[in-house]
């Protein structure tokens, strides 16, 4: 057996000592914990070990990885197939930083449609759950899915309310928008007849979709049933120009997805072309982290991460790039057990696939050069621009996680602040927190209401960021530093960013900081500056919307405190109250119709004293 390359602890080699000679997973911990790779292998043993072996030959990026290893993680799975699934996984989870990964994949939304409920919604969610219910996608162009639910919406008469009010139909029903199951004006088997369709169109079964329609409407109009034979022959046309649009690009009339690749400096791409019963439906594309990875091996890791998310399988995956044999055999088996047929991944060297993948690839190369020429990537990715900001502000430590406060009030009034987190440089929603801020209520006192956000957000030292950024100049900064002293983390770094000239102060340091304007790292500080301002104002705006609605219910005889947030809750907006009649009034839980029509009333009287109360 070769020796392991020289300078490991004796940690690693006592984790490569006892790994076992069976299928499985693999997770490499750096010094913090961190998972920072995950990878499967057939036999564990011989896997692991080749990274610790004739280092001088892996690429660049493998070598940056092995140096960081401090611990070896290891699961045993009962076949590969299995190791493959919890591979991709256990990727989705932790996000290792050496992984090729799909770039903010959590962000692209999915169509739900509720099967699992006796009549079916659809809707758009970024969330997936085992609950029963049919997901569509990950869509990476929000604007066509949202289109697509537009175009269903207009063909099908689904209903959108969450929860069916017994009572009466709502106002969709009289538009022609909804039939009103919560009525009782359809039955189930009627209504889950369109939930079908629905589920067809998405599936782009449209031809299919279309001889049903047919059948059905021609059985409408021989029963006598010509309401309901002129309401499918409304769908039945919608879904003929539907499908005139949609190009013929197979004879066979198979379904296939056709992955094209293209990558430069910025990252890479992947483009997909959606083929079903032979015709071109549809296309998606996504951006992948790309440090300097073989083209094959990004297919391969995108194809394992798409398909385990994906809601279908077609029998053919056209790529540019096959896995090796054994891996492509592997994925086959996997793609095989969940659609339930036969899968296959195929490289055409000629005919119809190999344009469509020509084409594809193209698309990819196209959307790389429209990204990069508008600006909206930098050639640097987010996690070098870190390292860049970290260099520029004299720290050692990398900037895994920033913290960002803002204050946000109207002379005083509604006093919020908001934290916004970044990890790695990249935008991590999840730690974002928002403050009302009780101190300084009243008067505008931004040091003050920095000294109470600090405090409550660092008292319990939970998950202490690398570097603390504070909107505002010396006076914001020193408030901040005043109250991490008594807290006892002197050691924490923190920055003032003021906004005149993007100045960055550094606590005992007379001169501040002027970034280069094109930098990365001025990009990056200013766009958590940018996020930490959007937040706090959002937050405050719907403070302030909320007092002013409350104040003015205060003037309606017979409204409440209750029947106040009740009202609230119902309808946002004071506009969207006033526009309300007074049946959807007397909807609101806790009203009444007497409340109702005298709330109706006050917003269409031309008194003084209601004049002053909407101001």
């Amino acid at each position: 057996m070769t020796e392991l390359a020289a300078g490991f602890s004796d940690a690693i080699r006592n984790a490569l000592a006892v790994l076992p000679e069976k299928p499985g997973v693999y997770l490499m911990h750096d010094a913090t914990g961190k998972v920072i790779y995950v990878g499967k292998a057939v036999v564990l043993k011989n896997r692991v070990r080749s990274y610790f072996r004739n280092l001088a030959s892996h690429t660049p990026k493998v070598k940056a990885m092995v140096a960081k290893i401090a611990e070896i993680e290891t699961i045993v799975t009962s076949s590969e197939v299995e190791a493959l699934i919890l591979e991709c996984n256990l990727i989705k989870k932790y996000r290792p930083r050496y992984n090729i990964s799909l770039k903010d994949d959590k962000t692209y939304p999915y169509l739900k449609v509720t099967v699992n409920e006796e009549f079916p919604r659809l809707f758009v969610t970024r969330r997936q759950s085992r609950d029963g219910a049919k997901y569509y996608g990950p869509y990476a162009d929000a604007g066509a899915m949202h289109a697509t639910v537009k175009l269903l919406r207009s063909m099908f008469p689904l209903r959108t309310c969450r929860k069916m009010n017994p009572d009466r139909p709502c106002l969709n029903y009289h538009i022609k928008r909804c039939l009103a199951p919560c009525a009782g004006y359809v039955g189930r088997a009627e209504y889950q007849q369109m939930i079908r369709s629905v589920c067809m169109v998405l599936d782009g079964r449209t031809t299919e979709l279309e001889r049903d329609l047919k059948q059905r409407m021609q059985e409408a109009a021989d029963n006598y049933a010509f309401e309901e034979a002129a309401r499918l022959r409304d769908q039945l046309q919608a879904v003929m120009r539907l499908n005139e649009s949609q190009k013929a690009v197979t004879n066979n009339g198979g379904d296939m997805d056709v992955f094209g690749f293209a990558q430069d400096m910025t990252g890479a791409c992947v483009q997909i072309f959606f083929v079903r019963k032979g015709r071109l439906i549809g296309r998606d594309n996504f951006f992948l982290q790309n440090e300097g990875d073989e083209p094959g091996e990004i297919m391969t890791a995108f194809v394992k991460q798409y398909y385990n998310e994906a809601t279908f399988i077609p029998r053919e995956i056209v790529l540019p790039y096959l896995p090796e044999a054994d891996e492509q055999q592997l994925i086959e088996m996997w793609l095989a057990e969940r659609a339930e047929r036969r899968v296959e991944l195929l490289k055409p060297q000629r005919g119809v696939k190999r344009e469509l993948l020509k084409l594809a690839a193209d698309n990819a190369v196209k959307l790389l050069d429209e990204r990069l020429r508008k600006g909206s990537l930098s050639l640097k990715n987010d996690e070098q621009a870190a390292e860049e900001l970290q260099r520029a502000l004299g720290m050692t430590q990398p900037l895994e996680r920033m913290d960002c406060f803002d204050i946000s009030h109207t002379q005083g009034s509604e006093t919020v602040a908001s934290m916004v987190v970044f990890r790695n440089g990249s935008i991590s929603k999840k730690d974002y927190r928002k403050y009302k801020i009780v101190s300084a209520e009243g008067k505008p006192d931004d040091f003050k209401s920095m000294q109470e956000v600090v405090y409550r957000r660092y008292k319990d030292y939970e998950d202490l960021p690398s570097l603390v950024v504070i909107d505002g100049g010396k006076g914001q900064l020193s408030s901040a530093l005043e109250v991490l002293h008594g807290l006892g983390l002197d050691d924490l770094h923190v920055v003032g960013l003021a906004k005149r000239e993007e100045e960055i102060f550094k606590p005992h340091q007379s001169e501040s900081i002027l970034l280069d304007r094109d930098s990365a790292a001025l990009h990056l500080i200013q766009r958590i500056r940018d996020e930490a301002h959007r937040f706090a104002i959002t937050y405050h705006r719907k403070l302030r919307g909320k007092r002013n609605l409350v104040s003015v219910l205060d003037h309606v005889e017979g409204i409440g405190p209750k029947r106040r947030q009740e009202l609230w809750k119902a309808f946002k907006t004071l506009d969207a109250m006033r526009a309300a009649s007074v049946e959807e009034l007397a909807q609101v839980e806790s009203m009444n119709h007497a409340a109702a029509q005298t709330l109706y009333d006050f917003f269409r009287l031309e008194l003084p004293e209601k004049q002053a109360a909407l101001q």
